[in-house]
């Protein structure tokens, strides 16, 4: 099991930029799928953006793509976000996932494993 700390979050206004981290501990994370997903009030769960452990090839949602890079450094166990250009409908709780061991993930939540426990980002207009 993988445990999983976001930080980063914040208030911003738009078009201004935030980047996010997530910690990994527990396991080394070189050989899992990392993800980012985002969940707004009364919304579900969305995804935003994954990078896979084989070869760190990344996949993002449409609304991201562009503005938005997924890195990982798994010398430090780490995942990061960089959000660039931000707007009011990227207000969120941002959480960091992995999936099982050796997975490719995807972008349903149900592919992911662990968890941490989220981070507020709020971008006002």
């Amino acid at each position: 099991q993988v445990q999983l700390v976001e930080s980063g979050g914040a208030l911003v206004q738009a078009g201004g930029s935030l980047r996010l981290s997530c910690a990994a501990s527990g396991r080394a994370i070189n050989t899992y799928t990392m993800a980012w997903f985002r969940q707004a009030p009364g919304k579900e769960r969305e995804f935003v953006a994954v990078i896979r452990w084989n070869g760190g090839i990344t996949d993002y949602a449409d609304s991201v793509k562009g503005r938005f890079t997924i890195s990982r450094d798994n010398a430090k166990n780490t995942v990061a976000l960089q959000m660039n250009s931000l707007n009011p409908d990227d207000t969120a709780v941002y959480y960091c996932a992995a999936a099982p061991i050796f997975a490719s993930g995807g972008r349903s939540p149900a592919q992911y494993r662990d968890w941490g426990q989220g981070t507020q980002v709020t971008v006002s207009s």
